[in-house]
Formats: structure tokens, C-alpha cells, sequence
């Protein structure tokens, strides 16, 4: 098992629980294939740098999770599909990446 992350914008058209349904259909795949999530975040709605589909803003959508390294492929193939989703970035991380991404879940929880 890897530890995974990955970043996904949504199309900005799509309401509340439209956004909420596209994050749950990739929690239920990870954990359907034995992966566990480990924080998920929702940075909400920002301004892209450059238009993408014609789309000036996005829902961003923060996903960290441990998976086995096949898994990997089955999930980007389903963000291809998925048409609510317009772009995707996956990053396996190190020891470092992981105590750095402990320290700033910490660091958010202390400040909710």
C-alpha cells in the first residue's frame, strides 16, 4: 500500500450535491478496492489561471488516501470519464510529503 494524492477540479456549473455525489463516487471506489482515505478537503470554488472548457473558476477537491499501486490506473481512467471532473493531478507520496501533510491537517484542525 502507497499513500496517495490527489488534487481534482469539478466543472463550476454543478450544485452542491452534484459536487458532494462525484467526491463520494471516488471514496467508495478507493475503499471498494481496499484503500483507506486518509483526510479529504473541499478549497471550493477558486479562479482558474488559465480557462479550461471554456471555465474561468472550478470546484477544487484535496483527496489523501493509501491504495495498492494498481489501483492507481483504474481510478484515472474513471476521472477521464467522469465528465463533471476537468482536470485531475495523482502524486505518490514520500515519508516527507506524508509528515508534511500530517503537520497541515493538524495545523487546519487547530484553526476550525
Amino acid at each position: 500500500m502507497n499513500n496517495y494524492e490527489t488534487v481534482f477540479i469539478l466543472n463550476p456549473v454543478l450544485s452542491e450535491p452534484q459536487i458532494e455525489e462525484a467526491v463520494k463516487k471516488y471514496v467508495d471506489f478507493l475503499t471498494s478496492k481496499g484503500g483507506t482515505i486518509t483526510s479529504t478537503e473541499n478549497w471550493g470554488l477558486k479562479k482558474l489561471a488559465y480557462p479550461i472548457q471554456n471555465k474561468k473558476s472550478a470546484f477544487y477537491h484535496l483527496m489523501q488516501f493509501s491504495v495498492a499501486a494498481e489501483v492507481i490506473d483504474a481510478l484515472e481512467v474513471a476521472f477521464r470519464r467522469d465528465e463533471r471532473v476537468m482536470r485531475f493531478l495523482t502524486v505518490k507520496l514520500d515519508k516527507h510529503a506524508m509528515a508534511w501533510a500530517e503537520k497541515r491537517r493538524k495545523k487546519i484542525k487547530a484553526q476550525a
